[in-house]
């Protein structure tokens, strides 16, 4: 059986396979689709890859035949990783909108508050490395059959021009942003000025990050051109997750305090935008646990 060469974008393919569309938005390639010698076509999506681990077999009609599988080493490590996320991003998403209540309704003071969001920051940098690691070790390499190959585990790579590692990087470096902020945020005596320089600028960075990841997981979802596609779970939860990046930015600029008078722009905008954007990253981490490769061996 031949090694795979021909090149698409980010993915090799068998020699015998000739290239019949390629799509992405930009510089990025998130769909190929190729002729196989059976008179059929092989489609390769970067999320269904990197997500379920699998690739759509489609005979000479269009007709979907079979959904060839990563094999079980592969899978099992996109499971557990995807796994490791979900749970990550739930528990950070609950945490926040916990310490976003407590911050609001004023059951604890601003050091229990600081505290809880600090645990949930934890977890959400969890998340972003295991997306991050999802993405660096995705199967790029395809066999005769169609089946995905894994290739050796890494714990970094730099991958700038493959969507799928761009948004999971600056999604990962959001969440490290706000980890500043959050840590920033147990100093006591500050000024506006300092606050807003030490806790207010990491949290806006780290927002507009979360904002960028959250475009460029659309644009991969929908291979380039924005839309509505209800039907498919990836959708939802880049969705879900976008949305709640979008609660985060707002949250972030009521949470300016003004050098002159010392006070937050608006402490209920800033307390409620954090809970509604956490509890979207919450849903979205739920949603993500059924985003994974089949647990049968493929």
């Amino acid at each position: 059986m031949p090694e795979p060469a021909a090149r698409a974008g980010s993915v090799e393919s068998p020699d015998a396979w000739s290239l019949r569309d390629q799509r992405g938005g930009g510089p990025f390639t998130t769909r190929v689709t190729w002729d196989v010698p059976d008179g059929g076509t092989a489609t390769w999506a970067s999320r269904a890859a990197r997500k379920r681990g699998e690739v759509v077999l489609r005979d000479a009609k269009g007709v979907i035949r079979a959904r060839v599988r990563a094999s079980f080493t592969t899978a099992r490590r996109l499971r557990r990783l995807n796994w490791i996320a979900s749970v990550a991003f739930t528990v950070g998403g609950l945490l926040f909108a916990l310490g976003a209540l407590i911050a609001q309704v004023g059951s604890g003071d601003a050091l229990s508050a600081a505290s809880v969001y600090l645990l949930g920051g934890v977890f959400f940098s969890t998340g972003g490395y295991a997306s991050l690691l999802q993405a660096i070790n995705a199967p790029h390499s395809l066999g005769e059959d169609g089946s995905l190959r894994g290739e050796r585990w890494r714990w970094w790579s730099y991958e700038p021009l493959r969507i799928e590692w761009l948004a999971t990087f600056v999604l990962f470096a959001g969440t490290l942003a706000f980890g500043v902020s959050l840590i920033d945020s147990f100093l006591e005596g500050l000024s506006a000025k300092q606050t807003n320089r030490l806790i207010w600028s990491p949290e806006i960075i780290g927002c507009v990050m979360f904002l960028i990841s959250g475009h460029l997981s659309i644009v991969e979802v929908c291979h380039g051109r924005l839309r509505l596609l209800p039907r498919q779970l990836g959708w939802w939860i880049v969705a879900a997750n976008q949305v709640g990046s979008i609660l985060f930015f707002v949250s972030a600029l009521a949470a300016f305090t003004n050098p002159d008078t010392g006070s937050v722009i608006n402490v209920d905008v800033a307390n409620w935008g954090t809970f509604g954007g956490a509890m979207c990253f919450a849903v979205g981490g739920v949603l993500q646990a059924f985003e994974r490769p089949s647990a049968a061996p493929g």
